[in-house]
């Protein structure tokens, strides 16, 4: 078999990304390759026969995440790629939002849309690589779709936009910003920033749109060249007939419900009742027809009905200025907030906008409890976390609880990124943070509630987060002309609307976006004024965070663990770990203590009580301190000689007092001044070129500083006599302090303290 191979380059913003077709994968609708740098996705597309009875379009898009892409073996018990991460999740997700809008209304064909890593060089990201793959395959495939579209990310680093930086790149960057577009519009938007303004971000939305438009046209070319015929979808549309009749029986009792009842509750049961009067006359109708007519589809009816509440809800909004609660369009629903609702727990808040609730709880952890994360991307660890659950009875119904799904991954991604530039580093705050929203009841926009609550749970820890942060869900009904951008959407504005744009931040700035439309896309006005909005709804939202808790609690709870840190020079770790763990294994037994060690040497110590945390820290302090001459310490004898003693005055570390230093008269004998196991205090006073140390206790007995103590040992100390007078006064021989005791001279540290 002859391969037709074809590649095809477009230069970005200084890169270039290669699209290849006719290589693999010749019995799919379509397949490319898309590089950059050595970062290479490969892309299929293909469509299937339509199932009967589906009242949805079944389009599912995957990426794949193989580890050889890096030159990695998975990890796990089975070493092959298992379930999704979470980031191969996000991906799918990305690119699903993107694709899905333009594909054929009522389109019933089975559509799949697999992705997978090829090569990942550590550098330049898949996301937005995958976009223009699934892009370029749909387009040369015989798969019916309204595209292309592609993707492109904005960076911002030293008050600069950069067009698809590298991950290296973004490790400065205040902005990481993924935008899809076709040639007319924005279509896709997924963002965590540090606190952007609404200005720069406006930018940097339109400047990825034009950095697209080189491989939009290319990938009209490629199409032009070597796409194959398009076949006809298969859709599901409505009877025009059935539809005109159903609305001719339902439109007015809907419209007079509508106006009647702003409370959801009030009006579900004569809505309800409307729909089964409804269903009740075609049922009845098609018991009656005769055997050579057609029954009328009882799933088309249900279809129409809802088309006609969808037109109804629309026209009040865009052509009345009335939503279905009432508000205006830039009004919020009543807000509420509180916190420490939960005992024993770390810090929990509890966030209510309307009828959605959210109870965010924060849980602190120790380093060891971070993240792993097995993946492509260079992180391999995640400290802060946020989890997100979506039960049924938030929303009144009942379906059983298969663990989270596609939407949960999104949403609790999508809150954990509008608060991640707020939390404090690993050196200011060395816990570990995971938060988990638990949604108590849902009318919309509960992953921007859980934005809130998150805030609230934090502040309730003690955690010292840079701004609190608040989120508003903005929604869009546009009908021609028309257009009406609406602030706070619930439920039903969602659902029959035209636009989800989800909007986070701080009273300094944008730290999250996210948005998903239904129609083509939305212009530079629509975005400019849904983000005015949000801004004026992020404010009011935060003053209320703020009235329940303005500031951090300035202790950690009762029940928190206790965490201090310092760092080690890298060369001291083995000595702190000792010998198979030895060391770190005694000191956490003896101290009811975790310790955590860093390769960079950052240590962690965390337990219960604070008291023993601050031991076993002093411990290791002393393990890894370095002689300082000048010093004092406490030490212990470890062995005699005639020439003098041994002390080991810091963990590990050995210095000799001779018998001319051991106290402030003459030694006669070391064996009748000091015995291996006593404690005494000694002052550092030289350690030689080969780290010999030379340490004297008549230094501290007499009060002398180094200069002094170090001529008097050159000199060979106090020789003949005592300068008190005869007689021996040098009181109890075992208890480590001669004569009442030691006298400390300035600058005294006792490592026992």
């Amino acid at each position: 078999m002859t391969l037709d191979i074809r590649e095809y380059r477009c230069p970005v913003a200084g890169k270039e990304i290669i699209i290849e077709t006719g290589r693999f994968a010749q019995q799919a609708g379509g397949a490319v390759t898309v590089r950059m740098g050595d970062t290479m996705l490969f892309c299929s597309t293909t469509m299937g026969s339509p199932r009967p009875g589906l009242d949805f379009f079944p389009l599912s898009v995957d990426y794949e995440e193989k580890m050889y892409a890096g030159g990695r073996v998975p990890g796990g018990f089975f070493r092959r790629e298992g379930r999704p991460s979470e980031g191969a999740i996000l991906t799918s997700r990305v690119i699903d939002r993107t694709l899905r809008p333009l594909f054929p209304k009522n389109m019933r064909n089975d559509l799949q849309v697999i992705l997978m890593s090829l090569s990942h060089d550590k550098e330049h990201h898949v996301d937005m690589l995958g976009i223009i793959a699934a892009s370029t395959a749909l387009m040369i495939s015989d798969i019916p779709w309204n595209g292309p579209v592609a993707g492109a990310r904005i960076g911002l680093v030293d008050g600069g936009l950069s067009i698809n930086p590298t991950y290296s790149d973004m490790q400065a960057s205040k902005l990481d910003l993924r935008v899809s577009s076709t040639a007319d519009a924005i279509n896709m938007v997924e963002c965590n920033a540090d606190q952007v303004d609404e200005e720069t971000m406006l930018e940097a939305l339109f400047m990825a749109h034009d950095a697209v438009q080189d491989i939009i046209a290319l990938q009209h070319r490629i199409r032009d060249e070597i796409g194959k015929e398009k076949q006809e979808p298969a859709v599901d549309n409505l009877d025009e007939t059935l539809l005109t009749e159903v609305q001719s029986k339902v439109e007015t009792p809907i419209r007079n419900v509508m106006t009647a009842h702003s409370d959801r509750a009030a009006r579900r049961a004569p809505l309800q009742e409307i729909k089964e009067n409804l269903l009740a006359q075609y049922t009845g109708r098609n018991e009656t027809i005769a055997d050579d007519e057609e029954p009328v589809n009882l799933a088309h009816v249900e279809r129409a009905y809802d088309q006609v509440m969808k037109n109804v809800v629309r026209g009040r909004i865009v052509h009345d200025g009335i939503r279905p609660d009432g508000r205006e369009h830039m009004t919020m629903r009543p807000l509420a907030a509180d916190i420490g609702l939960v005992p024993r727990v770390h810090g929990s808040g509890m966030f209510m906008r309307g009828e959605t609730q959210v109870l965010t709880i924060a849980t602190l952890g120790t380093p060891r409890e971070a993240q792993f994360l097995d993946g492509l991307s260079p992180e391999d660890d995640k400290r802060y976390m946020h989890h997100y659950n979506f039960p049924p009875y938030s929303t009144g119904e009942t379906y059983p609880l298969r663990g989270p799904r596609r939407r949960e991954v999104g949403h609790g991604a999508l809150a954990e990124k509008a608060l991640l530039a707020m939390i404090p580093s690993e050196e200011e705050f060395p816990y570990v943070l995971r938060l988990v929203s638990e949604v108590m009841s849902s009318n919309g926009s509960t992953s921007m509630a859980s934005v809130c609550g998150s805030t609230l749970a934090l502040l309730d820890a003690g955690v010292p987060i840079k701004n609190p942060v608040g989120g508003i869900a903005m929604g869009l009904i546009k009908e021609g002309d028309k257009v009406a951008v609406l602030t706070d959407i619930q439920g039903l504005e969602d659902h029959l609307g035209d636009m989800d744009f989800k909007v986070a931040g701080t009273v300094d700035g944008i730290t999250a976006l996210q948005m998903d439309i239904k129609i083509a896309g939305v212009t530079r006005a629509i975005m400019q004024q849904a983000l005015a909005q949000a801004k004026d709804a992020r404010l009011q939202i935060l003053d209320v965070i703020s009235a329940a808790m303005p500031e951090p609690r300035e202790t950690l709870s009762d029940f928190a663990p206790r965490m201090e840190s310092f760092k080690i020079s890298v060369d001291k770790i083995g000595a702190v770990i000792g010998p198979g763990g030895k060391n770190v294994r005694a000191l956490q037994d003896e101290h009811n203590v975790k310790v955590d060690i860093q390769e960079d040497g950052l240590v962690y110590v965390a337990g219960e009580s604070g008291a023993e945390v601050m031991q076993a820290l002093d411990k290791i302090k002393a393990m890894v301190e370095e002689p300082e001459i000048g010093q004092i310490y406490t030490g212990r004898v470890t062995r005699t000689e005639n020439y003098g003693a041994f002390v080991e005055f810091l963990p590990g570390t050995e210095g000799m007092v001779h018998v001319s230093q051991l106290a402030d008269y003459h030694v006669k004998s070391v064996d009748e001044e000091v015995s291996v196991g006593d404690e005494i205090m000694v002052m550092v006073i030289n350690i030689d070129g080969t780290g010999r140390v030379r340490l004297s206790r008549q230094a501290v007995l007499e009060g002398w500083d180094v200069e002094e103590a170090m001529r008097r040992d050159a000199a060979g100390g106090r020789r003949g006599g005592d300068r008190r007078g005869g007689g021996d006064r040098r009181g109890p021989r075992r208890d480590g302090n001669r004569r009442g005791g030691d006298r400390r001279g300035g600058g005294h540290r006792d490592r026992r303290n």
